[in-house]
Protein backbone atom coordinates (compact mmCIF):
# COMPACT_ATOMS: atom_id res chain seq x y z
CA UNK A 1 0.00 0.00 0.00
CA UNK A 2 3.15 2.64 0.22
CA UNK A 3 4.04 4.54 3.32
CA UNK A 4 1.25 6.47 4.02
CA UNK A 5 -0.99 3.43 4.50
CA UNK A 6 -4.73 2.60 3.91
CA UNK A 7 -5.79 6.08 3.85
CA UNK A 8 -3.34 7.52 1.16
CA UNK A 9 -4.91 4.32 -1.17
CA UNK A 10 -8.51 6.21 -0.08
CA UNK A 11 -7.16 9.36 -0.79
CA UNK A 12 -5.54 8.23 -4.31
CA UNK A 13 -8.81 6.59 -4.92
CA UNK A 14 -10.93 9.48 -4.43
CA UNK A 15 -8.81 12.13 -6.14
CA UNK A 16 -8.71 9.53 -9.27
CA UNK A 17 -12.30 9.71 -9.20
CA UNK A 18 -12.72 13.22 -8.71
CA UNK A 19 -10.19 13.75 -11.84
CA UNK A 20 -12.77 11.44 -14.00
CA UNK A 21 -15.72 13.38 -12.56
CA UNK A 22 -14.22 17.04 -13.29
CA UNK A 23 -13.22 15.80 -16.80
CA UNK A 24 -17.05 14.78 -17.32
CA UNK A 25 -18.67 17.61 -16.07
CA UNK A 26 -16.24 20.14 -17.83
CA UNK A 27 -17.05 18.54 -21.31
CA UNK A 28 -20.53 18.59 -19.91
CA UNK A 29 -20.44 23.02 -19.49
CA UNK A 30 -18.65 23.16 -22.49
CA UNK A 31 -21.55 21.99 -24.24
CA UNK A 32 -23.78 23.98 -23.19
CA UNK A 33 -22.11 26.77 -25.03
CA UNK A 34 -23.45 28.50 -28.16
CA UNK A 35 -20.71 30.70 -30.32
CA UNK A 36 -23.36 32.83 -32.77
CA UNK A 37 -23.20 36.84 -33.51
CA UNK A 38 -26.34 37.09 -31.29
CA UNK A 39 -29.25 35.78 -28.95
CA UNK A 40 -31.47 36.24 -26.69
CA UNK A 41 -31.20 35.52 -22.92
CA UNK A 42 -34.47 35.90 -20.88
CA UNK A 43 -35.85 38.02 -23.77
CA UNK A 44 -33.14 40.55 -24.23
CA UNK A 45 -30.88 40.63 -27.34
CA UNK A 46 -27.27 39.95 -26.57
CA UNK A 47 -24.43 40.24 -29.06
CA UNK A 48 -21.24 38.11 -29.28
CA UNK A 49 -18.28 39.96 -27.03
CA UNK A 50 -15.14 37.55 -26.61
CA UNK A 51 -14.50 34.39 -26.50
CA UNK A 52 -12.43 33.19 -23.53
CA UNK A 53 -11.71 30.56 -20.57
CA UNK A 54 -14.01 30.39 -17.31
CA UNK A 55 -12.78 28.87 -13.98
CA UNK A 56 -15.82 27.27 -12.48
CA UNK A 57 -16.14 25.56 -8.90
CA UNK A 58 -17.84 22.02 -9.35
CA UNK A 59 -18.32 19.48 -6.27
CA UNK A 60 -15.65 18.02 -7.68
CA UNK A 61 -12.76 20.85 -7.53
CA UNK A 62 -12.43 23.35 -10.54
CA UNK A 63 -12.80 23.22 -13.87
CA UNK A 64 -11.55 25.42 -17.29
CA UNK A 65 -13.88 25.81 -19.64
CA UNK A 66 -13.65 27.71 -23.32
CA UNK A 67 -16.55 29.81 -23.99
CA UNK A 68 -18.01 33.31 -25.33
CA UNK A 69 -19.19 35.95 -23.96
CA UNK A 70 -22.45 38.17 -24.82
CA UNK A 71 -23.19 41.76 -24.05
CA UNK A 72 -26.11 43.41 -24.58
CA UNK A 73 -26.99 47.16 -25.20
CA UNK A 74 -28.26 47.96 -21.90
CA UNK A 75 -25.68 46.36 -19.76
CA UNK A 76 -21.62 46.19 -20.00
CA UNK A 77 -21.73 43.18 -17.60
CA UNK A 78 -20.79 39.92 -19.89
CA UNK A 79 -22.96 37.01 -19.47
CA UNK A 80 -22.01 33.14 -20.91
CA UNK A 81 -24.75 31.06 -22.19
CA UNK A 82 -23.86 28.16 -20.29
CA UNK A 83 -23.78 29.78 -17.08
CA UNK A 84 -27.57 30.54 -18.11
CA UNK A 85 -28.15 27.10 -18.93
CA UNK A 86 -26.03 25.26 -16.05
CA UNK A 87 -27.59 27.59 -13.69
CA UNK A 88 -24.18 28.42 -12.11
CA UNK A 89 -24.00 30.82 -9.15
CA UNK A 90 -22.52 34.28 -9.07
CA UNK A 91 -20.58 32.98 -12.28
CA UNK A 92 -18.66 30.44 -10.19
CA UNK A 93 -20.19 28.17 -8.72
CA UNK A 94 -21.92 24.72 -10.59
CA UNK A 95 -25.21 24.14 -9.17
CA UNK A 96 -24.80 21.16 -6.60
CA UNK A 97 -21.16 23.36 -5.62
CA UNK A 98 -23.44 26.22 -4.84
CA UNK A 99 -26.24 24.13 -2.64
CA UNK A 100 -23.03 22.59 -0.87
CA UNK A 101 -21.36 25.94 -0.43
CA UNK A 102 -24.87 27.44 1.16
CA UNK A 103 -25.28 24.37 3.32
CA UNK A 104 -21.98 24.99 4.71
CA UNK A 105 -22.19 28.53 4.98
CA UNK A 106 -25.82 28.53 6.81
CA UNK A 107 -23.80 26.80 9.55
CA UNK A 108 -20.84 27.98 9.61
CA UNK A 109 -18.60 31.34 8.91
CA UNK A 110 -17.03 31.01 5.70
CA UNK A 111 -13.89 30.80 6.80
CA UNK A 112 -14.36 27.70 8.61
CA UNK A 113 -16.10 26.11 5.59
CA UNK A 114 -12.96 27.01 3.17
CA UNK A 115 -11.21 24.68 6.02
CA UNK A 116 -13.65 22.51 5.94
CA UNK A 117 -13.41 22.00 2.39
CA UNK A 118 -10.25 22.07 2.67
CA UNK A 119 -10.03 18.93 4.99
CA UNK A 120 -12.40 17.38 2.35
CA UNK A 121 -10.11 17.85 -0.49
CA UNK A 122 -12.29 18.59 -3.32
CA UNK A 123 -13.37 21.98 -4.15
CA UNK A 124 -11.64 24.60 -2.92
CA UNK A 125 -13.17 28.25 -2.50
CA UNK A 126 -12.01 30.75 -1.34
CA UNK A 127 -13.09 32.79 2.28
CA UNK A 128 -14.36 35.64 -0.21
CA UNK A 129 -16.03 33.31 -2.59
CA UNK A 130 -17.65 31.36 0.11
CA UNK A 131 -19.01 34.95 2.05
CA UNK A 132 -20.27 35.98 -1.54
CA UNK A 133 -22.24 33.01 -2.19
CA UNK A 134 -25.09 33.68 -0.03
CA UNK A 135 -25.61 37.20 0.01
CA UNK A 136 -26.29 36.50 -4.39
CA UNK A 137 -28.46 33.59 -3.45
CA UNK A 138 -29.95 35.50 -0.58
CA UNK A 139 -30.66 38.51 -3.28
CA UNK A 140 -32.43 36.32 -5.84
CA UNK A 141 -34.62 34.99 -2.95
CA UNK A 142 -35.61 38.46 -1.25
CA UNK A 143 -36.10 40.32 -4.74
CA UNK A 144 -39.02 37.75 -5.47
CA UNK A 145 -39.66 36.62 -1.62
CA UNK A 146 -43.68 36.87 -1.43
CA UNK A 147 -44.04 34.29 -4.59
CA UNK A 148 -41.40 32.42 -3.64
CA UNK A 149 -42.71 31.80 0.53
CA UNK A 150 -46.31 30.85 -0.70
CA UNK A 151 -44.48 28.30 -3.10
CA UNK A 152 -42.64 27.18 -0.37
CA UNK A 153 -45.70 27.03 2.09
CA UNK A 154 -47.84 25.01 -0.25
CA UNK A 155 -45.26 22.51 -0.17
CA UNK A 156 -45.25 21.88 3.66
CA UNK A 157 -47.59 19.25 4.49
CA UNK A 158 -49.44 19.65 8.04
CA UNK A 159 -47.98 16.32 9.55
CA UNK A 160 -51.33 13.85 9.52
CA UNK A 161 -51.46 13.50 13.23
CA UNK A 162 -51.19 17.35 14.13
CA UNK A 163 -54.69 18.40 16.33
CA UNK A 164 -52.87 21.99 17.66
CA UNK A 165 -50.44 24.61 16.07
CA UNK A 166 -48.70 27.01 18.29
CA UNK A 167 -47.55 30.29 17.41
CA UNK A 168 -44.60 32.15 18.72
CA UNK A 169 -42.94 35.26 17.96
CA UNK A 170 -39.79 36.72 19.89
CA UNK A 171 -36.90 38.83 19.73
CA UNK A 172 -32.98 38.42 20.03
CA UNK A 173 -30.23 41.41 19.61
CA UNK A 174 -27.43 41.20 16.99
CA UNK A 175 -24.37 42.89 16.73
CA UNK A 176 -25.14 45.54 13.42
CA UNK A 177 -22.80 48.24 11.58
CA UNK A 178 -23.16 51.53 12.35
CA UNK A 179 -24.22 52.14 8.96
CA UNK A 180 -26.88 50.27 7.23
CA UNK A 181 -25.97 51.01 3.62
CA UNK A 182 -25.47 47.96 1.51
CA UNK A 183 -21.93 45.99 1.31
CA UNK A 184 -20.27 43.12 3.02
CA UNK A 185 -21.30 41.60 6.43
CA UNK A 186 -18.54 41.28 8.86
CA UNK A 187 -17.21 37.58 10.27
CA UNK A 188 -15.02 36.35 12.66
CA UNK A 189 -12.95 38.84 13.31
CA UNK A 190 -11.64 41.74 15.19
CA UNK A 191 -13.79 44.98 14.71
CA UNK A 192 -11.91 46.98 12.00
CA UNK A 193 -10.63 50.41 13.89
CA UNK A 194 -12.74 52.97 14.40
CA UNK A 195 -15.96 51.10 12.86
CA UNK A 196 -18.63 51.09 15.92
CA UNK A 197 -20.88 48.30 16.10
CA UNK A 198 -24.50 48.83 17.25
CA UNK A 199 -27.01 46.37 18.33
CA UNK A 200 -30.65 45.95 17.01
CA UNK A 201 -33.22 43.38 17.16
CA UNK A 202 -33.86 40.47 14.96
CA UNK A 203 -36.91 38.86 15.37
CA UNK A 204 -37.81 35.02 15.13
CA UNK A 205 -40.99 33.16 14.93
CA UNK A 206 -42.09 29.57 14.82
CA UNK A 207 -45.23 27.28 13.74
CA UNK A 208 -44.79 24.24 15.62
CA UNK A 209 -47.84 21.30 15.45
CA UNK A 210 -49.24 18.82 18.21
CA UNK A 211 -50.55 16.02 18.13
CA UNK A 212 -53.41 14.55 20.23
CA UNK A 213 -51.10 13.88 23.56
CA UNK A 214 -49.85 16.94 23.16
CA UNK A 215 -46.11 15.89 21.65
CA UNK A 216 -44.42 18.28 19.06
CA UNK A 217 -44.34 16.82 15.80
CA UNK A 218 -42.91 19.28 14.08
CA UNK A 219 -42.02 23.26 13.59
CA UNK A 220 -41.47 25.72 11.06
CA UNK A 221 -38.93 28.45 11.79
CA UNK A 222 -38.40 32.03 10.61
CA UNK A 223 -36.48 34.86 11.54
CA UNK A 224 -35.48 38.45 9.76
CA UNK A 225 -33.34 40.79 10.46
CA UNK A 226 -34.01 44.15 12.50
CA UNK A 227 -36.83 46.34 10.92
CA UNK A 228 -39.37 48.62 12.85
CA UNK A 229 -42.41 46.30 14.42
CA UNK A 230 -41.17 43.05 12.86
CA UNK A 231 -43.25 44.22 10.11
CA UNK A 232 -42.28 41.37 7.37
CA UNK A 233 -42.20 38.44 9.96
CA UNK A 234 -45.38 39.16 11.00
CA UNK A 235 -46.71 39.12 7.79
CA UNK A 236 -45.13 35.57 6.99
CA UNK A 237 -45.98 34.03 10.28
CA UNK A 238 -49.92 35.56 9.48
CA UNK A 239 -49.25 33.98 5.78
CA UNK A 240 -47.95 30.39 7.34
CA UNK A 241 -50.98 29.87 10.02
CA UNK A 242 -53.05 30.41 6.73
CA UNK A 243 -51.68 28.02 4.71
CA UNK A 244 -51.83 25.38 7.97
CA UNK A 245 -55.53 26.55 8.67
CA UNK A 246 -56.27 26.34 4.56
CA UNK A 247 -55.07 22.37 4.67
CA UNK A 248 -56.79 21.68 8.33
CA UNK A 249 -59.11 24.34 9.81
CA UNK A 250 -59.67 21.63 12.55
CA UNK A 251 -56.69 22.91 14.03
CA UNK A 252 -56.31 24.30 17.58
CA UNK A 253 -54.32 27.71 17.14
CA UNK A 254 -52.44 28.23 20.62
CA UNK A 255 -50.88 31.54 20.66
CA UNK A 256 -47.87 31.80 22.93
CA UNK A 257 -45.24 34.86 23.79
CA UNK A 258 -44.05 36.59 26.67
CA UNK A 259 -45.84 39.61 28.38
CA UNK A 260 -44.58 41.69 25.37
CA UNK A 261 -47.70 44.62 24.54
CA UNK A 262 -46.60 44.47 20.98
CA UNK A 263 -46.66 41.00 20.43
CA UNK A 264 -49.88 40.11 21.98
CA UNK A 265 -51.19 43.55 20.07
CA UNK A 266 -50.04 41.40 16.83
CA UNK A 267 -51.30 37.90 18.08
CA UNK A 268 -55.15 38.81 18.87
CA UNK A 269 -55.68 41.21 16.46
CA UNK A 270 -54.51 39.77 13.16
CA UNK A 271 -53.77 35.96 13.32
CA UNK A 272 -57.49 33.59 13.59
CA UNK A 273 -59.32 32.95 16.80
CA UNK A 274 -57.20 30.61 19.26
CA UNK A 275 -55.99 30.01 22.62
CA UNK A 276 -54.43 33.07 24.26
CA UNK A 277 -51.44 31.71 26.70
CA UNK A 278 -48.75 33.16 28.64
CA UNK A 279 -45.69 31.46 28.87
CA UNK A 280 -45.73 29.79 32.14
CA UNK A 281 -41.80 29.97 32.67
CA UNK A 282 -42.15 33.79 31.93
CA UNK A 283 -44.67 34.14 34.41
CA UNK A 284 -42.75 32.02 37.05
CA UNK A 285 -39.85 34.30 36.74
CA UNK A 286 -42.16 37.39 37.23
CA UNK A 287 -43.83 35.54 40.32
CA UNK A 288 -40.20 34.26 41.42
CA UNK A 289 -39.44 38.35 41.10
CA UNK A 290 -42.04 39.02 43.43
CA UNK A 291 -41.36 36.92 46.55
CA UNK A 292 -37.63 37.10 46.60
CA UNK A 293 -38.83 41.16 46.51
CA UNK A 294 -40.87 40.29 49.78
CA UNK A 295 -38.80 38.19 51.65
CA UNK A 296 -35.16 38.54 50.15
CA UNK A 297 -33.79 37.58 47.34
CA UNK A 298 -31.98 33.63 47.69
CA UNK A 299 -33.91 33.94 51.10
CA UNK A 300 -35.86 30.37 52.18
CA UNK A 301 -38.88 31.77 52.52
CA UNK A 302 -38.75 33.18 49.44
CA UNK A 303 -38.02 29.79 47.73
CA UNK A 304 -40.96 28.33 49.91
CA UNK A 305 -43.74 30.36 48.20
CA UNK A 306 -42.26 30.30 45.35
CA UNK A 307 -42.20 26.68 44.90
CA UNK A 308 -45.87 26.51 46.20
CA UNK A 309 -47.43 29.57 44.23
CA UNK A 310 -45.49 28.24 40.86
CA UNK A 311 -47.70 25.21 41.62
CA UNK A 312 -51.01 26.48 42.09
CA UNK A 313 -50.33 28.94 39.22
CA UNK A 314 -49.36 25.43 36.96
CA UNK A 315 -51.83 22.99 38.70
CA UNK A 316 -54.64 24.27 40.17
CA UNK A 317 -57.75 25.16 38.05
CA UNK A 318 -57.72 29.12 40.09
CA UNK A 319 -54.12 29.34 39.59
CA UNK A 320 -54.23 32.87 38.46
CA UNK A 321 -57.12 34.34 40.89
CA UNK A 322 -54.61 32.66 43.42
CA UNK A 323 -51.60 34.13 42.64
CA UNK A 324 -53.01 37.85 42.16
CA UNK A 325 -55.04 36.93 45.82
CA UNK A 326 -51.31 36.52 47.47
CA UNK A 327 -49.53 39.17 45.38
CA UNK A 328 -52.26 41.15 46.51
CA UNK A 329 -50.91 40.54 50.09
CA UNK A 330 -47.29 41.27 49.60
CA UNK A 331 -48.30 44.28 47.96
CA UNK A 332 -50.53 45.24 51.57
CA UNK A 333 -47.43 44.37 53.37
CA UNK A 334 -44.59 45.95 51.16
CA UNK A 335 -46.46 48.77 49.43
CA UNK A 336 -43.21 50.72 48.43
CA UNK A 337 -41.99 47.77 46.52
CA UNK A 338 -41.84 48.87 42.84
CA UNK A 339 -41.17 45.43 41.81
CA UNK A 340 -43.70 43.73 43.96
CA UNK A 341 -46.38 46.17 42.74
CA UNK A 342 -45.36 45.57 38.44
CA UNK A 343 -45.89 41.91 38.95
CA UNK A 344 -49.47 42.40 40.76
CA UNK A 345 -50.08 44.60 37.75
CA UNK A 346 -48.46 42.82 35.01
CA UNK A 347 -50.41 38.94 36.44
CA UNK A 348 -53.92 41.16 36.56
CA UNK A 349 -53.32 42.44 32.78
CA UNK A 350 -52.54 38.84 32.01
CA UNK A 351 -54.84 36.44 33.64
CA UNK A 352 -56.75 35.70 31.09
CA UNK A 353 -53.95 33.94 29.32
CA UNK A 354 -52.76 31.95 32.43
CA UNK A 355 -55.32 28.88 32.16
CA UNK A 356 -52.48 26.73 32.42
CA UNK A 357 -54.41 23.74 34.40
CA UNK A 358 -57.03 24.12 31.32
CA UNK A 359 -54.51 24.08 28.38
CA UNK A 360 -52.57 21.12 29.83
CA UNK A 361 -55.63 19.09 30.43
CA UNK A 362 -56.32 19.64 26.68
CA UNK A 363 -52.88 18.53 26.04
CA UNK A 364 -52.29 22.41 24.77
CA UNK A 365 -48.83 23.90 25.26
CA UNK A 366 -48.10 26.09 27.67
CA UNK A 367 -44.51 27.53 26.97
CA UNK A 368 -42.99 29.17 24.44
CA UNK A 369 -39.35 27.27 24.23
CA UNK A 370 -39.53 26.52 20.42
CA UNK A 371 -39.36 30.32 19.20
CA UNK A 372 -36.66 30.91 22.67
CA UNK A 373 -34.93 28.23 21.13
CA UNK A 374 -35.21 28.88 17.18
CA UNK A 375 -33.61 32.35 18.85
CA UNK A 376 -30.75 30.87 19.72
CA UNK A 377 -30.12 28.02 16.90
CA UNK A 378 -31.45 30.54 14.23
CA UNK A 379 -29.81 33.60 15.01
CA UNK A 380 -27.42 33.59 18.01
CA UNK A 381 -25.48 30.64 17.01
CA UNK A 382 -24.54 31.89 13.81
CA UNK A 383 -24.72 36.06 13.57
CA UNK A 384 -23.61 36.76 17.14
CA UNK A 385 -19.89 34.97 16.97
CA UNK A 386 -16.88 37.22 18.26
CA UNK A 387 -15.90 40.04 16.16
CA UNK A 388 -18.95 39.63 13.62
CA UNK A 389 -20.96 43.15 12.89
CA UNK A 390 -23.86 42.86 10.05
CA UNK A 391 -25.62 44.33 7.44
CA UNK A 392 -29.04 43.38 6.32
CA UNK A 393 -28.75 41.79 3.53
CA UNK A 394 -25.49 39.61 4.33
CA UNK A 395 -27.33 38.36 7.84
CA UNK A 396 -30.64 38.10 6.14
CA UNK A 397 -29.46 35.60 3.60
CA UNK A 398 -28.11 33.50 6.49
CA UNK A 399 -30.92 33.23 8.01
CA UNK A 400 -33.07 32.33 5.28
CA UNK A 401 -30.82 29.34 4.84
CA UNK A 402 -30.62 28.54 8.19
CA UNK A 403 -34.03 28.78 8.66
CA UNK A 404 -34.83 26.44 5.82
CA UNK A 405 -32.35 23.67 7.61
CA UNK A 406 -34.02 24.34 10.70
CA UNK A 407 -37.33 23.55 9.61
CA UNK A 408 -36.40 20.89 6.93
CA UNK A 409 -37.40 22.82 3.98
CA UNK A 410 -33.66 23.37 2.10
CA UNK A 411 -34.56 20.68 -0.61
CA UNK A 412 -37.94 22.79 -1.56
CA UNK A 413 -36.48 26.14 -0.72
CA UNK A 414 -33.23 25.25 -3.12
CA UNK A 415 -35.31 23.91 -6.05
CA UNK A 416 -38.01 27.37 -5.63
CA UNK A 417 -34.89 29.39 -6.03
CA UNK A 418 -32.99 27.41 -8.53
CA UNK A 419 -36.34 27.52 -11.02
CA UNK A 420 -36.88 31.55 -10.03
CA UNK A 421 -32.83 32.13 -11.52
CA UNK A 422 -33.63 30.13 -14.81
CA UNK A 423 -33.49 32.48 -18.03
CA UNK A 424 -34.39 31.23 -21.67
CA UNK A 425 -31.58 31.28 -24.04
CA UNK A 426 -33.00 31.43 -27.58
CA UNK A 427 -30.77 31.76 -31.08
CA UNK A 428 -32.55 33.47 -34.00
CA UNK A 429 -33.46 31.51 -37.36
CA UNK A 430 -31.19 30.75 -39.80
CA UNK A 431 -27.94 31.60 -37.68
CA UNK A 432 -25.09 29.69 -37.70
CA UNK A 433 -22.37 28.78 -35.20
CA UNK A 434 -19.32 30.94 -35.61
CA UNK A 435 -17.13 27.51 -34.67
CA UNK A 436 -19.24 25.61 -37.68
CA UNK A 437 -18.80 28.91 -40.24
CA UNK A 438 -15.08 28.43 -39.52
CA UNK A 439 -14.68 24.90 -39.95
CA UNK A 440 -16.16 25.17 -43.92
Amino acid sequence: MGEEGFEGLERSLTEAFCEAQREVTAEALAGLDEDVPCLYIGGQRYRRAVRSKGRYLTAAGAVEVERTLYRSARSARSVAVLDVRAGVVAELWTPLAARQGAALVAHVTPQEAEGLLAELGHMRPSKSSLDRLPKVLGGAWEAEREGLEARLRAQTQVPEQAVSMAVSLDGVMVPMKEDQGAGQSAEGGAHAPGKKSVYREASCATLSFFDAEGKRLSSVRMARMPEAKKATLKAMLAAEVHEALGQRPELTVVKLADGAKDNWTYLDSVLPAGESVLDFYHAAEQLSEAFDAAYGQGSAKAGEYITKYRHILRHEPDGAKRVIRALRYQHQRHPRSERIAQVLQYFRNNRHRMRYHEMKARNLPIGSGVVEAACKTLVTQRLKRSGMRWRIPGGQAILTLRSWAQSGRFENGWEILAEAREQTVELPENVVPLRARRGR
